[in-house]
C-alpha cells in the first residue's frame, strides 16, 4: 500500500466518523448522513482499489480512471455549490420576514406606549 491510500482512508474514516458524531447531535438528517458515508465509502474504495476508476471510467467512455474521478468530484463539488446558494438564499428570505415581524410588533408596542401617555 502507498502513503496516499493510507492517507485518503484515514481521512475517508474521520469524515466518516465526524458525520456519524453530528448525526447522533441530531446536526443531520439520515438522508444526508447516508449521502455523505456512501461518499466517504466511496473515497476508501477509490483508495484502497485504484483499478475501479478504470472500469468506471471505460464504461463512460472516458479514457483514464483519475479523469472520471476529477469529473465526479467537480459535479459532485458544484451541486453542492448550488444547494448551499439555495440554502443561503432561503436563510436569507426567512431572516427578512423575521426582521419584518419583528419591526412592525415594536411599531405597534411604540404606538400602543404613545396612545397610553397622552392624556384624553
Amino acid at each position: 500500500m502507498h502513503a496516499i491510500q493510507y492517507v485518503l482512508v484515514t481521512l475517508a474514516f474521520f469524515a466518516a466518523l465526524g458525520v456519524f458524531i453530528r448525526f447522533r447531535r441530531g446536526g443531520m438528517r439520515i438522508r444526508h448522513l447516508g449521502m455523505w458515508w456512501l461518499l466517504w465509502s466511496g473515497v476508501a474504495v477509490v483508495a484502497l482499489l485504484p483499478e475501479t476508476t478504470s472500469l468506471v471510467a471505460s464504461w463512460l467512455g472516458v479514457t483514464r480512471g483519475a479523469d472520471t474521478a476529477l469529473y465526479f468530484a467537480m459535479v459532485l463539488a458544484f451541486y453542492l455549490l448550488f444547494r448551499t446558494f439555495g440554502k443561503i438564499e432561503d436563510l436569507d428570505r426567512q431572516l427578512t420576514r423575521v426582521v419584518r415581524a419583528n419591526a412592525l410588533e415594536r411599531l405597534e408596542h411604540q404606538l400602543e406606549e404613545e396612545r397610553k401617555s397622552t392624556p384624553s
